[in-house]
């Protein structure tokens, strides 16, 4: 079964917001068994859009619109739906009374007609009870295709989705299985990784196929299989990933399908019952933010401090004077002080330092441009490399809060039992 997914608004396209949903619904759609073959976005023109429905008629089976729904004057899609399908607005009475409540019983609010219009909906429209807000989804059928509009608020959007699209769908469907199982390795680019793993890619069954997905500092393996049998897609899949774990075995850190890097560290540290903390230059606090970004992290993460300037880490952080001028401010010596500070001063059994020159300019060190120094204390010693990330700026922070997590995770899991 194929899907396409169309995003409405001229928001989108001047890059004033950025389309999260089309991801919600596409990774949806894909655990019931659907392939998403386009994502569209087009501006809030009735005849693009209609152009755009003619294109994807018979073509897919269907096609989830989200976007062009609400109380103004841009509520478009539902007076495109009725040209499409040669139809007319009726008032919904279940809407209506719906949206009175919201408004009036809730909130307090008179409803006005601007509210009101929201109950109006194509006649021939199954709707979608938007139970979190106003303006009601709809799924109308032409031909071979389904037609599905949703609003575009993104937590109205996966309320339907989540709660009423996705069971109507597998209601009214037949569906082919789709299964993922992804590999997170860290430090090997992709090149070097696909001749690793060359044979073992080789011989891979039919019904399996194999992804690379780069990004700063680690590559993600993803094994997608597709069939009518889950059970033999599953034991396919499990037999392929244990065929991995001797050949990837030094830089596979998670087979969990969407674990980051910073779930999997602060698991670990969960179930030692271990704390971390940071100190944190170049990378100006965003290790901090990535951990502080897990649910429930308080366990384990105790906090951080951004020591910027050079006399922010000698006065704040308490790093000798005596070091940096010996050392340069980017240097091992001064990672390593980072570190054993944000240790004592957090008391906590890890913690993780970063110093170096991002870029454009080289600072208060004479190091080249690109060039990092991370340390790692442990309970039992410190750990600090020295690398260099590159140019531009972005990319040496990124790779850097990977890269530190990445020597963190090796560190913890010398302690697992």
């Amino acid at each position: 079964m194929k899907a396409a997914i169309v995003t409405i608004g001229d928001e989108i396209l001047i890059g004033q917001i950025t389309d999260t949903n089309s991801a919600y619904i596409a990774q949806a759609l894909d655990k019931i068994g659907i392939a998403v073959v386009q994502l569209l976005s087009i501006g809030d023109d009735q005849e693009q859009i209609i152009d755009t429905f003619a294109r994807l008629q018979n073509q897919v089976d269907l096609v989830v619109v989200t976007g062009g729904l609400g109380p103004t004057k841009d509520d478009i899609t539902k007076k495109t739906f009725c040209k499409y399908f040669d139809d007319e607005l009726i008032v919904n009475p279940e809407v209506l009374a719906h949206v009175t409540q919201l408004l009036e019983g809730i909130f307090k609010k008179p409803i006005t007609q601007i509210n009101k219009d929201q109950a109006l909906v194509p006649s021939r429209s199954k709707v979608l009870h938007n139970a979190v807000g106003t303006a009601p989804g709809m799924w109308m059928q032409k031909e071979n295709t389904v037609f599905v509009s949703l609003p575009g608020v993104p937590y109205e959007m996966k309320h339907l989705m989540d709660e009423v699209l996705l069971p109507k769908i597998i209601k009214n469907f037949e569906r082919p299985y789709i299964l993922h199982k992804t590999l997170i390795t860290y430090g090997l680019g992709e090149s070097l990784l696909a001749e690793r793993i060359e044979e073992w890619e080789d011989q891979l069954p039919p019904a399996i196929k194999l992804a690379y997905l780069p990004s700063p500092g680690l590559v993600r393996l993803r094994l997608s299989a597709r069939g009518t049998d889950e059970e033999i897609l599953r034991n396919q899949l499990d037999v392929q990933i244990a065929q991995l774990k001797p050949i990837l075995h030094d830089i596979v850190v998670s087979y969990e399908a969407e674990e980051a890097l910073e779930v999997t560290v602060l698991r670990i540290l969960q179930e030692q019952n271990k704390t971390i903390a940071t100190a944190e230059s170049c990378t100006g606090g965003k290790i901090a933010a990535t951990l502080a970004s897990v649910p429930g992290c308080s366990n384990n993460f105790k906090g951080g401090i951004v020591a910027y300037a050079t006399e922010v880490k000698i006065d704040l952080l308490g790093v000798d004077q005596n070091t940096i001028e010996k050392h340069s401010v980017v240097s091992m010596e001064v990672a390593r002080e980072m570190a054993l500070q944000a240790q004592k001063k957090f008391k906590t059994d890890y913690a993780i330092a970063t110093t170096g020159n991002a870029g454009p300019s080289k600072g208060d060190s004479d190091a080249s441009v690109g060039t990092v120094c991370i340390a790692i204390a442990t309970p039992n010693e410190v750990l600090v490399e020295v690398f260099n990330f590159g140019q531009p700026r972005e990319k040496v922070v990124q790779r850097t809060v990977v890269k530190s997590l990445e020597m963190l995770h090796k560190e913890i899991l010398k302690n697992v039992p």
